[in-house]
């Protein structure tokens, strides 16, 4: 699956704005994607250095509109912890020689703020 196809959409609540000062973000995710997928596609898609994902199969609530009674969906929510402060990693290349990554990362996801 694609990083779009995996991330449906940002949940902004009072919860997950408070959270957002620790570096976690919420998000609505596929049903069958798993915690390194979206992992990956938050990578991806944002740029940031993702530490741990949370996951949980939120149940549909039963709705009634009149004499009808029906269910909304189940869906699956995301807990993404993010990196604030992101350093450039160092490693030894053959031959000894010490080299640091070239990959940026950055300390929060604009999307939200936007």
């Amino acid at each position: 699956m694609r990083p779009e196809e995996i991330i449906i959409r940002p949940i902004i609540t009072e919860k997950s704005n408070e959270d957002m000062q620790l570096g976690k973000y919420t998000f609505e995710v596929a049903k069958n994607a798993n915690k390194i997928s979206i992992a990956n596609a938050i990578e991806k898609l944002f740029e940031v250095k993702v530490l741990s994902v949370n996951t949980m199969n939120v149940k549909g609530k039963e709705k009634r509109v009149g004499v009808h009674v029906g269910m909304t969906s189940n869906w699956k929510k995301a807990i993404v912890t993010i990196d604030t402060n992101p350093t450039e990693t160092k490693y030894l290349a053959k031959g000894g020689k010490e080299v640091k990554s070239n990959k940026k990362y950055k300390n929060t996801i604009d999307a939200f703020s936007a």
